[in-house]
């Protein structure tokens, strides 16, 4: 293995890790060498998930919209698992509807789950890696960000706004060594995606037709970019967002 590639002796956090996309994330990390922790909303998804991970798992719960224990629930995993290295922020909601349909309420809930949260935990995290001179943080934001897709404005908005604080997290903190970068999926094969394509049986189509690595991707494409941004084999890189799309957003 290129040693550089070696995350053994760091510990991970990635939210949103029990299902899909963060699973596949827990898993490239842990293939990595890392010790691994999941957090998520349901106790029992999250026991399962980390049982089939094995012994260098562990799991936390956490609600991101509960924005007031944030900033406690990373000094607990500081003290628990001695220092969070790598922090993943993966987890995340979608609500599909026409533009037109969106309420207040509707914005409020998406906001908090993909930026207030994942921002507020950051920030938490981050001052102990600060304190270390040293970390690297992902966010996982979205293909959708970087091109108009139908009936998801919140969504869109949302991941629009974790890019753009990629950058600014990265130029105050990557001169303290703390990298900070994001990884942007396209259409991949979750149980999620895979609901969303059997409601618009065309879309999969205009998916395949527009993709031009063919098929559509895994959990597991999106946790190896993970883990390389994560490794020092990334070491120079800070303020990217790695598309792992299969092309698709630059396609006709």
């Amino acid at each position: 293995m290129i040693k550089e590639l070696d995350l053994t002796g760091k510990t991970a956090l990635v939210t949103g890790g029990g299902t899909g996309l963060g699973f596949g994330i827990a898993q490239a990390l842990l293939d990595a060498g890392a010790q691994v922790v999941i957090a998520g909303r349901r106790a029992q998804v999250l026991y399962d998930a980390c049982t089939r991970l094995g012994e260098h798992a562990a799991c936390r719960e956490l609600d991101l919209s509960k924005t007031d224990t944030l900033a406690q629930f990373a000094a607990t995993c500081e003290h628990d698992f001695g220092s969070i290295d790598i922090l993943v922020n993966n987890a995340g909601m979608q609500n599909n509807r026409p533009a037109l349909d969106f309420k207040y309420e509707d914005f409020s809930a998406m906001y908090d789950t993909n930026l207030f949260g994942p921002y507020l935990l950051t920030q938490a995290f981050a001052k102990y890696m600060l304190r270390r001179e040293k970390g690297s943080i992902v966010f996982i934001t979205s293909a959708a960000s970087h091109m108009g897709l139908t009936n998801n404005l919140a969504y869109t908005g949302s991941k629009g706004a974790l890019s753009a604080m990629v950058r600014a997290m990265a130029s105050e903190w990557s001169p303290r060594g703390v990298r900070v970068n994001a990884v942007a999926p396209g259409w991949i094969e979750t149980d999620l995606v895979r609901e969303s394509l059997r409601r618009v049986p065309q879309r999969r189509e205009m998916v395949e037709r527009r993709t031009m690595v063919p098929g559509l991707g895994t959990p597991r494409d999106i946790g190896l970019a993970v883990a390389f941004l994560a490794s020092d084999a990334a070491r120079y890189i800070t303020a990217a967002e790695l598309k792992v799309d299969g092309g698709m957003g630059v396609s006709l």
